[in-house]
Protein backbone atom coordinates (compact mmCIF):
# COMPACT_ATOMS: atom_id res chain seq x y z
CA UNK A 1 0.00 0.00 0.00
CA UNK A 2 1.29 2.94 -1.25
CA UNK A 3 1.35 6.56 1.42
CA UNK A 4 -1.12 8.35 -0.97
CA UNK A 5 -3.66 5.19 -0.88
CA UNK A 6 -2.76 4.88 3.09
CA UNK A 7 -3.65 8.87 3.79
CA UNK A 8 -7.07 8.56 1.38
CA UNK A 9 -7.98 5.43 3.45
CA UNK A 10 -7.70 7.31 6.58
CA UNK A 11 -9.41 10.29 5.26
CA UNK A 12 -12.32 8.06 4.39
CA UNK A 13 -12.15 6.95 7.91
CA UNK A 14 -12.30 10.05 9.33
CA UNK A 15 -15.16 11.54 7.28
CA UNK A 16 -17.09 8.13 7.56
CA UNK A 17 -16.63 8.28 11.44
CA UNK A 18 -17.40 12.17 11.52
CA UNK A 19 -20.39 11.81 9.62
CA UNK A 20 -21.44 8.54 12.18
CA UNK A 21 -21.83 10.92 14.99
CA UNK A 22 -23.30 13.62 13.15
CA UNK A 23 -26.19 11.25 12.23
CA UNK A 24 -26.41 10.41 16.04
CA UNK A 25 -26.40 13.68 17.05
CA UNK A 26 -29.25 14.61 14.67
CA UNK A 27 -31.25 11.16 15.69
CA UNK A 28 -30.92 11.98 19.73
CA UNK A 29 -31.83 16.10 18.57
CA UNK A 30 -34.83 14.05 17.07
CA UNK A 31 -35.59 11.97 19.55
CA UNK A 32 -34.83 13.69 22.94
CA UNK A 33 -35.94 17.77 21.64
CA UNK A 34 -39.65 16.97 22.00
CA UNK A 35 -39.86 16.02 25.73
CA UNK A 36 -37.17 18.46 26.57
CA UNK A 37 -39.86 21.35 24.60
CA UNK A 38 -42.28 19.71 26.68
CA UNK A 39 -40.74 20.54 29.85
CA UNK A 40 -39.89 23.83 28.95
CA UNK A 41 -43.15 24.81 28.42
CA UNK A 42 -44.33 23.32 31.50
CA UNK A 43 -42.10 25.62 33.44
CA UNK A 44 -43.32 28.64 31.45
CA UNK A 45 -45.61 30.93 32.98
CA UNK A 46 -48.92 31.87 30.59
CA UNK A 47 -46.82 35.09 29.90
CA UNK A 48 -44.02 33.27 28.17
CA UNK A 49 -45.65 30.75 26.14
CA UNK A 50 -45.76 32.68 23.14
CA UNK A 51 -42.78 34.88 23.35
CA UNK A 52 -40.68 36.06 20.78
CA UNK A 53 -37.81 35.51 19.28
CA UNK A 54 -38.60 31.76 20.92
CA UNK A 55 -36.87 30.99 23.97
CA UNK A 56 -35.25 27.93 25.05
CA UNK A 57 -35.24 28.11 28.52
CA UNK A 58 -38.00 29.75 30.92
CA UNK A 59 -36.86 33.45 31.90
CA UNK A 60 -38.75 32.77 35.47
CA UNK A 61 -39.20 29.16 35.64
CA UNK A 62 -42.22 27.96 37.50
CA UNK A 63 -44.40 24.39 38.99
CA UNK A 64 -47.73 26.47 38.95
CA UNK A 65 -48.60 24.95 35.45
CA UNK A 66 -47.95 21.38 37.89
CA UNK A 67 -49.82 22.75 40.30
CA UNK A 68 -52.87 23.89 38.38
CA UNK A 69 -52.80 20.26 36.86
CA UNK A 70 -53.36 18.54 40.60
CA UNK A 71 -55.35 20.92 41.42
CA UNK A 72 -58.04 19.89 38.73
CA UNK A 73 -59.94 17.26 40.30
CA UNK A 74 -60.08 15.66 37.14
CA UNK A 75 -56.80 14.67 36.82
CA UNK A 76 -56.07 12.29 39.92
CA UNK A 77 -59.14 10.21 39.06
CA UNK A 78 -57.81 9.83 35.41
CA UNK A 79 -54.24 9.36 36.98
CA UNK A 80 -56.07 6.52 39.01
CA UNK A 81 -57.89 5.25 36.78
CA UNK A 82 -54.74 4.57 34.18
CA UNK A 83 -52.68 3.21 36.40
CA UNK A 84 -55.69 0.35 37.44
CA UNK A 85 -56.50 -0.63 34.01
CA UNK A 86 -52.49 -0.81 32.60
CA UNK A 87 -51.63 -3.12 35.39
CA UNK A 88 -54.70 -4.88 35.63
CA UNK A 89 -54.03 -5.15 31.03
CA UNK A 90 -49.99 -5.89 31.82
CA UNK A 91 -51.12 -8.73 34.52
CA UNK A 92 -53.67 -10.28 32.26
CA UNK A 93 -51.80 -10.27 29.73
CA UNK A 94 -48.74 -11.83 30.82
CA UNK A 95 -50.78 -14.51 32.82
CA UNK A 96 -52.81 -15.68 29.64
CA UNK A 97 -49.72 -14.82 27.30
CA UNK A 98 -47.60 -17.29 29.42
CA UNK A 99 -49.66 -20.17 29.27
CA UNK A 100 -50.64 -19.54 25.80
CA UNK A 101 -47.67 -19.67 24.69
CA UNK A 102 -45.92 -22.62 26.62
CA UNK A 103 -48.62 -24.17 24.76
CA UNK A 104 -47.79 -22.95 21.43
CA UNK A 105 -43.87 -23.37 21.87
CA UNK A 106 -43.69 -26.73 23.88
CA UNK A 107 -46.54 -29.22 23.29
CA UNK A 108 -47.11 -30.86 19.91
CA UNK A 109 -51.03 -30.71 18.56
CA UNK A 110 -52.44 -30.28 14.98
CA UNK A 111 -53.06 -26.80 14.01
CA UNK A 112 -50.35 -24.77 16.12
CA UNK A 113 -48.99 -23.28 13.22
CA UNK A 114 -51.69 -22.28 12.36
CA UNK A 115 -53.06 -20.91 15.10
CA UNK A 116 -49.94 -19.32 15.67
CA UNK A 117 -49.96 -17.38 12.98
CA UNK A 118 -53.54 -16.60 13.49
CA UNK A 119 -53.07 -14.91 16.70
CA UNK A 120 -49.86 -12.92 14.92
CA UNK A 121 -52.49 -11.58 11.85
CA UNK A 122 -54.90 -10.24 15.02
CA UNK A 123 -52.06 -8.19 15.73
CA UNK A 124 -52.31 -6.10 12.25
CA UNK A 125 -55.81 -5.51 13.26
CA UNK A 126 -56.37 -1.45 13.63
CA UNK A 127 -58.29 -0.47 16.07
CA UNK A 128 -60.68 1.78 14.33
CA UNK A 129 -61.83 -1.49 12.19
CA UNK A 130 -63.36 -3.83 14.87
CA UNK A 131 -64.80 -0.45 17.06
CA UNK A 132 -68.20 -0.74 16.37
CA UNK A 133 -68.68 -4.26 16.89
CA UNK A 134 -66.75 -3.90 20.23
CA UNK A 135 -68.35 -1.50 21.66
CA UNK A 136 -71.70 -2.70 20.82
CA UNK A 137 -70.09 -6.06 22.82
CA UNK A 138 -69.05 -3.98 25.56
CA UNK A 139 -72.84 -2.07 25.85
CA UNK A 140 -74.54 -5.90 25.80
CA UNK A 141 -72.06 -6.72 28.38
CA UNK A 142 -73.14 -3.77 31.11
CA UNK A 143 -69.25 -2.43 31.20
CA UNK A 144 -69.91 0.86 29.60
CA UNK A 145 -68.10 3.68 31.45
CA UNK A 146 -66.57 0.80 33.70
CA UNK A 147 -62.90 0.09 34.18
CA UNK A 148 -63.57 -3.58 32.86
CA UNK A 149 -64.67 -2.22 29.25
CA UNK A 150 -60.86 -0.77 29.19
CA UNK A 151 -59.20 -4.09 30.76
CA UNK A 152 -61.07 -6.06 28.29
CA UNK A 153 -60.37 -4.12 25.11
CA UNK A 154 -56.86 -3.57 26.15
CA UNK A 155 -56.23 -7.18 27.03
CA UNK A 156 -58.07 -8.17 23.58
CA UNK A 157 -55.12 -6.45 21.48
CA UNK A 158 -52.40 -6.72 23.99
CA UNK A 159 -52.65 -10.54 24.43
CA UNK A 160 -52.08 -11.62 20.80
CA UNK A 161 -48.67 -9.50 20.47
CA UNK A 162 -47.32 -11.03 24.02
CA UNK A 163 -48.53 -14.67 22.96
CA UNK A 164 -46.44 -14.04 19.53
CA UNK A 165 -43.33 -12.78 21.61
CA UNK A 166 -43.24 -15.50 24.71
CA UNK A 167 -43.98 -18.73 22.05
CA UNK A 168 -40.87 -18.12 20.32
CA UNK A 169 -38.89 -17.61 23.66
CA UNK A 170 -40.29 -20.87 24.98
CA UNK A 171 -39.39 -22.62 21.97
CA UNK A 172 -35.60 -21.95 22.19
CA UNK A 173 -35.67 -23.67 25.83
CA UNK A 174 -33.87 -26.08 26.23
CA UNK A 175 -35.71 -29.26 25.81
CA UNK A 176 -33.49 -31.34 28.55
CA UNK A 177 -34.99 -29.40 31.36
CA UNK A 178 -38.47 -29.74 30.59
CA UNK A 179 -37.74 -33.50 30.08
CA UNK A 180 -35.95 -33.80 33.36
CA UNK A 181 -38.70 -32.26 35.40
CA UNK A 182 -40.85 -34.75 33.87
CA UNK A 183 -38.74 -37.31 35.26
CA UNK A 184 -39.11 -36.25 38.34
CA UNK A 185 -42.28 -36.72 38.15
CA UNK A 186 -43.53 -32.58 37.58
CA UNK A 187 -47.15 -32.24 35.56
CA UNK A 188 -46.57 -29.73 32.55
CA UNK A 189 -48.15 -27.09 34.56
CA UNK A 190 -45.78 -27.84 37.56
CA UNK A 191 -43.31 -27.45 35.06
CA UNK A 192 -44.43 -24.57 33.33
CA UNK A 193 -44.55 -22.56 36.80
CA UNK A 194 -41.12 -23.90 38.34
CA UNK A 195 -38.80 -24.85 35.57
CA UNK A 196 -39.73 -22.53 32.52
CA UNK A 197 -40.91 -19.77 33.74
CA UNK A 198 -38.50 -17.87 36.19
CA UNK A 199 -36.01 -18.81 32.84
CA UNK A 200 -38.73 -16.13 31.09
CA UNK A 201 -38.26 -13.43 33.19
CA UNK A 202 -36.44 -11.29 30.90
CA UNK A 203 -38.88 -12.07 27.88
CA UNK A 204 -42.02 -11.41 30.43
CA UNK A 205 -40.17 -8.27 31.65
CA UNK A 206 -40.11 -7.01 28.01
CA UNK A 207 -43.78 -8.14 27.01
CA UNK A 208 -45.11 -6.52 29.93
CA UNK A 209 -43.04 -3.31 29.93
CA UNK A 210 -44.25 -2.95 26.09
CA UNK A 211 -48.08 -3.60 27.02
CA UNK A 212 -47.78 -1.15 29.96
CA UNK A 213 -46.82 1.56 26.99
CA UNK A 214 -49.88 0.57 24.53
CA UNK A 215 -52.03 0.78 27.32
CA UNK A 216 -50.55 3.68 29.26
CA UNK A 217 -50.78 5.63 25.81
CA UNK A 218 -54.05 4.33 24.32
CA UNK A 219 -56.44 7.09 23.56
CA UNK A 220 -59.36 5.68 21.27
CA UNK A 221 -60.94 3.23 23.24
CA UNK A 222 -60.38 5.14 26.09
CA UNK A 223 -62.45 7.98 24.69
CA UNK A 224 -65.12 5.82 22.80
CA UNK A 225 -65.94 3.73 25.78
CA UNK A 226 -66.09 6.17 28.99
CA UNK A 227 -68.13 9.14 29.53
CA UNK A 228 -66.48 10.83 32.88
CA UNK A 229 -63.60 10.61 35.32
CA UNK A 230 -65.91 10.01 38.75
CA UNK A 231 -67.07 11.52 41.25
CA UNK A 232 -63.54 13.56 43.60
CA UNK A 233 -65.70 13.26 46.74
CA UNK A 234 -65.27 8.92 46.02
CA UNK A 235 -61.87 8.71 45.09
CA UNK A 236 -61.79 4.96 45.98
CA UNK A 237 -64.82 4.39 43.94
CA UNK A 238 -63.88 2.22 41.00
CA UNK A 239 -67.36 2.45 39.48
CA UNK A 240 -68.06 5.84 39.30
CA UNK A 241 -66.11 6.25 36.39
CA UNK A 242 -63.31 5.16 33.96
CA UNK A 243 -61.82 7.92 31.98
CA UNK A 244 -57.83 7.40 31.92
CA UNK A 245 -55.46 10.47 32.06
CA UNK A 246 -54.47 10.64 28.77
CA UNK A 247 -58.18 11.86 27.71
CA UNK A 248 -57.80 14.33 30.70
CA UNK A 249 -54.74 15.33 28.76
CA UNK A 250 -56.59 15.77 25.55
CA UNK A 251 -60.06 17.63 27.18
CA UNK A 252 -58.43 20.07 29.39
CA UNK A 253 -59.99 23.58 29.26
CA UNK A 254 -58.62 26.88 29.97
CA UNK A 255 -60.17 29.59 31.66
CA UNK A 256 -61.74 31.08 28.38
CA UNK A 257 -63.88 29.15 25.70
CA UNK A 258 -61.33 29.74 23.27
CA UNK A 259 -57.90 29.26 25.40
CA UNK A 260 -56.34 26.67 25.29
CA UNK A 261 -54.19 25.71 28.42
CA UNK A 262 -51.19 24.69 26.80
CA UNK A 263 -48.82 24.86 29.85
CA UNK A 264 -51.24 22.66 31.81
CA UNK A 265 -51.40 19.83 29.13
CA UNK A 266 -47.30 20.10 28.83
CA UNK A 267 -47.51 19.66 32.52
CA UNK A 268 -49.58 17.01 32.81
CA UNK A 269 -47.81 14.99 29.87
CA UNK A 270 -44.79 15.35 31.35
CA UNK A 271 -46.18 13.76 34.39
CA UNK A 272 -47.62 10.93 32.43
CA UNK A 273 -44.10 10.33 30.62
CA UNK A 274 -41.72 10.17 34.02
CA UNK A 275 -43.55 6.70 35.03
CA UNK A 276 -42.91 5.23 31.57
CA UNK A 277 -38.89 6.70 31.87
CA UNK A 278 -38.35 5.22 35.14
CA UNK A 279 -39.71 1.50 34.14
CA UNK A 280 -37.13 1.53 30.72
CA UNK A 281 -34.46 3.04 33.17
CA UNK A 282 -34.89 0.32 36.17
CA UNK A 283 -35.58 -2.38 33.58
CA UNK A 284 -33.17 -1.67 31.03
CA UNK A 285 -30.93 -4.54 31.34
CA UNK A 286 -33.90 -7.66 31.81
CA UNK A 287 -34.89 -5.33 28.65
CA UNK A 288 -32.25 -6.10 26.47
CA UNK A 289 -32.23 -9.74 27.68
CA UNK A 290 -35.30 -9.84 26.48
CA UNK A 291 -35.05 -8.50 23.10
CA UNK A 292 -32.84 -10.85 22.50
CA UNK A 293 -33.89 -13.80 23.72
CA UNK A 294 -35.27 -16.78 21.84
CA UNK A 295 -32.46 -15.21 18.70
CA UNK A 296 -30.05 -18.33 19.16
CA UNK A 297 -31.00 -21.74 20.59
CA UNK A 298 -29.10 -23.30 22.91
Amino acid sequence: MTQASYKRRKRNETIGRVAFWILIVLILLYTLFPFYWAIVSSLKPSTELFDTPVAYWPKNPTLQNYRDVFANPVFPLALRNSVIVTVATVVLALILGSLGAYALGRLRFRGRTVILYTILGMTTFPQIAILGSLYQMIVGAGLYNRLGALIFSYTVFTLPFTVWVLTSFFRALPGELEEAAFVDGATPLQTFRMVLLPLAAPAMVTTGLLAFINAWNEFLFALTFTQDYGDPAHFFNLSSGARTAIVAVATFQGKTQFELPWGSIMAASVTLTIPLVILVLVFQRRIMAGLTAGAVKG
